[in-house]
């Protein structure tokens, strides 16, 4: 198992907990208002990592309105927010096979599997070096997490899927996901689920950003701006989660 005898996650120990304050935000998010029909509801600020956790407090995510992602920074409040919730996720039979042969860890190479989510090849890259310094920030302060998937032991086989995003609360925000093999990056939204969305905390929810059909088939609903606002409420009153060590579900866990 990926996990050793205790289940608990192969992890980077460089990972605070509780998570630390970055400081205030740059400007005032909480004064954005939404536009209908209108996705991308403000346009400028800075990327620093006290501006970029209060957006999501805010519902608001970063993501450059240029070619490839580039500057001016655009903060979008989707009108249709793709989440999963807790009880939603749908696995078929291969996927529960791809779980049982592939690895996962947590926090294990955050910045290798921010890069593999930047590559400039894949269609719709977006993620500049302003943005994985801005997030590999939020990891050393214990805010952002990755999921990674590996043939092999982690961090000895190969890297061949894994995600991204923000944990604040109850909310897990996720940026981006990749995979080099089959299914690796639905292995490390199932690793999220059994992470996040606990019986525990069923306020939980991870935020997808926008709805797809891919999404979709793994259990994602869309929730309108509003709908939206009212679980983010909720998802932030639940405590912070220690992601770094947690105990993995079942099948890398005891």
């Amino acid at each position: 198992m990926t996990s050793g005898a205790s289940g608990a996650a192969p992890r980077s120990p460089r990972v605070p907990y509780p998570p630390v304050d970055p400081g205030p935000a740059g400007v005032d998010l909480a004064s954005v208002r939404d536009t209908p029909g209108e996705d991308l509801v403000a346009i400028g600020a800075d990327l620093r990592p006290g501006t970029v956790l209060e957006a999501y407090r805010h519902g608001l995510f970063p993501m450059g309105i240029g070619d490839l992602g580039d500057p001016p920074v655009g903060w979008w409040r989707p009108e249709e927010r793709g989440v999963l919730l807790p009880g939603a996720l749908r696995m078929t039979r291969s996927l529960r096979r791809s779980c049982r042969r592939l690895r996962v860890s947590v926090d294990l190479a955050f910045d290798d599997v921010v890069a593999a989510c930047a590559d400039p090849d894949r269609p719709g890259a977006w993620i500049t070096d302003d943005v994985r310094l801005s997030y590999g920030a939020l990891h050393l302060l214990g805010w952002a997490h990755s999921v990674e998937v590996w043939e092999g032991e982690p961090g000895e086989g190969d890297l061949v899927g894994g995600l991204y995003g923000l944990a604040i609360g109850g909310l897990f925000a996720g940026e981006s996901m990749f995979h080099r093999v089959s299914d690796a990056s639905k292995v490390a939204l199932v690793a999220l689920d059994g992470l996040v969305l606990t019986p525990s905390r069923p306020a939980a929810l991870v935020d997808t950003q926008w709805p797809t059909e891919h999404l979709e088939s793994l259990g994602v609903t869309t929730l309108s701006r509003t709908a939206y606002a009212r679980r983010l409420a909720a998802a932030l009153r639940e405590p912070q989660p220690d992601l770094a060590r947690a105990v993995l579900p079942a099948p890398w866990g005891p």
